[in-house]
């Protein structure tokens, strides 16, 4: 499998060439070309290269920070002087998503169930966005065409063209994939059967439980407070995977073991697989179930789902000169290019893409536009109206309460301490006939507690009922063997990263980039820092999709780790950084410019 990053000018299409142009512009002129510390004195004589690292502290992400922390250490070995810059979690996000100003940093990436997250991950149309979309501000003509093909294609079409992203992603590095991290949680066999059912970072875990007699609540731990905090499904600095918004709002279809089913949708006629040789634009009909209601009683329908969709594209919905799109889930609403409201309960949309793609983007929570339009019109009152994507108050007004119809809803909050949510009575999941897993508990209480080690005693003592969050490898040791207690395990499709910002020199050189990830034992991580409770990786993705020449083979297939059993060789690092065009002083210190 070849990468081919010179395509042919009629293989780069259209779109790719106006994107990456606009993108490129906007960068130009974004002005913070320079956030990487370059000190170049007054007679031009070039100073040590010096850069930060954020991440987020001990507390928050024990693995993040010592994966931080190894890197600073290889990289002040090579002469490069780094500073880490500790953020909390949404400060973090808000730093890499929103405002762009980072030189690199590591983290955890959402991921998705499918590939075509790499779509709005990478794509040039995305570059000066905020949110999950291009975060790195990497722009790339050839690579935004193989990212366009996957979507137009299915099946082992576009398993192949999935195949030639990765190879291009591996070469090009925007970001360097470290290890997927195996998801370890514990909650109380005693009181609750069917924990197996659905996974607990979505809607699927909570629904369907079997509790036992006289049991109504279900007690969960999180290791943070953003859901205290922050209710807004359109706020990226503080979403992340989005279980509890997919409690309080229902979507046209839901994931399940990798795929997506009707859910808000009775039912629905999508697009067949596509080809490279079909029209790239399709029809998709959708047809509500009738009678659902808002948790104020108002009524689910087409209008609501049409609104939604528009506003995800422009939450200004064209209130403003220029389109503010959702910092997230643009990507998949992308794909829908016209809706048309058939009847209350039904509507039609003209698609671009395949199938795949058209079921992703049925995955959007579903808002009420009665709420939602009053929000838009009291902040567009006159002449001199923006709405700066990311920035203006309907996207990161708090939404407190929130009014979704989802199977639960919201009930009380305490602030960094605790949320309360109670089952939604009304839900469509509770008629008779529906055969779909339903809220069972009268209600559901997250608490904030967050040590893994102490959550896993709350659990075990039986204050708590599960720990909603991902455990920290180093607490699994902790876990008792006792018949009350069950240990759920369950695959990561999210991957901890680092992320260059693209944007700026030096990280705008692919060779320097690439001479980082080789400072990277990602072996050596999984065990010294995940204690084998991780899988080291080349690619983002998994499975079936990664080409037989990225697959790791206990070494990075791309670019190995220059050293042996976690030890850096240092003379050999220094080597692939004077490759990449940079240059040592007589003290070793590598020298900025290049």
């Amino acid at each position: 499998m070849n990468w081919n990053p010179t395509l042919s000018e009629d293989s780069v299409s259209r779109r790719s060439f106006l994107a990456a142009g606009a993108a490129g512009a906007a960068i130009t002129t974004s002005g913070c070309i320079d956030s990487v510390r370059n000190a170049v004195n007054d007679n031009s004589t070039r100073s040590q290269l010096s850069l930060s690292i954020a991440t987020v502290p001990a507390d928050a992400d024990r693995q993040n920070v010592q994966i931080a922390r190894r890197l600073e250490k290889h990289l002040e070995k090579v002469g490069i002087d780094v500073a880490l810059d500790m953020r909390s979690r949404s400060e973090l996000l808000k730093l890499v998503l929103i405002e762009h100003d980072f030189d690199l940093y590591v983290g955890l990436h959402p991921a998705d169930y499918d590939p075509d997250f790499l779509y709005e991950a990478l794509h040039s149309t995305y570059a000066s966005e905020r949110g999950w979309q291009n975060p790195f501000g990497f722009t790339n003509m050839a690579f935004d065409t193989r990212l366009e093909e996957q979507r137009q294609t299915d099946g082992e079409e576009r398993k192949e063209n999935i195949k030639k992203v990765l190879t291009g992603l591996s070469q090009e590095k925007p970001f360097e994939p470290i290890c997927f991290p195996d998801e370890y949680r514990v909650a109380r066999a005693d009181r609750f059967d069917g924990w197996e059912n659905g996974h607990l970072a979505t809607r699927r875990g909570y629904l369907g439980l079997e509790p036992a007699d006289g049991v109504t609540q279900l007690h969960a731990l999180v290791t943070n407070g953003r859901m205290t905090l922050n209710l807004n499904p359109l706020s990226a600095p503080f979403r992340k995977r989005g279980m509890i918004i997919n409690l309080l709002y229902d979507s046209l279809g839901t994931v399940y073991e990798g795929d997506v089913t009707p859910w808000l949708a009775e039912s629905w006629d999508l697009p067949p697989e596509s080809t490279d040789d079909d029209e790239s634009t399709h029809t998709a009909t959708v047809t509500l179930r009738t009678g659902c209601q808002f948790h104020d009683g108002e009524l689910v329908t087409a209008d609501d789902v049409a609104f939604t969709y528009r506003f995800l594209q422009d939450t200004s919905m064209g209130l403003a000169p220029a389109k503010s799109p959702a910092p997230r889930y643009r990507g998949r609403v992308d794909v829908i290019d016209e809706i048309t409201t058939e009847s209350d309960s039904k509507l039609t949309f003209t698609v671009t893409g395949g199938r795949e793609t058209c079921k992703r983007a049925l995955t959007v929570p579903i808002l009420p536009a009665h709420i939602w339009r009053n929000r838009i019109n009291r902040r567009a009152d006159g002449d001199e109206f923006t709405a700066p994507q990311g920035r203006w108050s309907v996207v990161t007004a708090n939404n407190v309460p929130p009014i979704g119809s989802g199977p639960f809803q919201f009930a009380t909050r305490t602030e960094d301490e605790s949320l309360r949510l109670r089952r939604y009575d009304d839900h469509f999941t509770l008629r008779v006939g529906v055969e779909l897993p339903e809220p069972t508990l009268e209600v559901l209480r997250f608490s904030v507690d967050p040590g893994s080690a102490s959550s896993i005693g709350r659990v075990e003592d039986g204050s708590a009922d599960v720990t909603a969050s991902m455990l920290g490898a180093y607490s699994l040791g902790a876990i008792p063997d006792s018949s009350t207690i069950t240990q759920i395990k369950s695959p990561s499709r999210m991957f901890y990263h680092v992320g260059f910002n693209v944007r700026n020199s030096p990280f705008s050189n692919s060779h320097f980039r690439r001479a980082i990830a080789q400072l990277l034992d990602k072996q050596a991580i999984v065990e010294d820092v995940f204690y084998g409770n991780a899988t080291a990786t080349a690619t983002p993705i998994s499975g079936d999709w990664v080409p037989s020449d990225l697959e790791w083979d206990d070494e990075d297939p791309v670019t190995p780790f220059v050293g042996t059993n976690g030890t850096l060789n240092v003379e050999a690092a220094k080597k692939a950084f004077e490759r990449a065009g940079f240059r040592y002083d007589d003290n070793g210190r590598l020298l900025g410019g290049y």
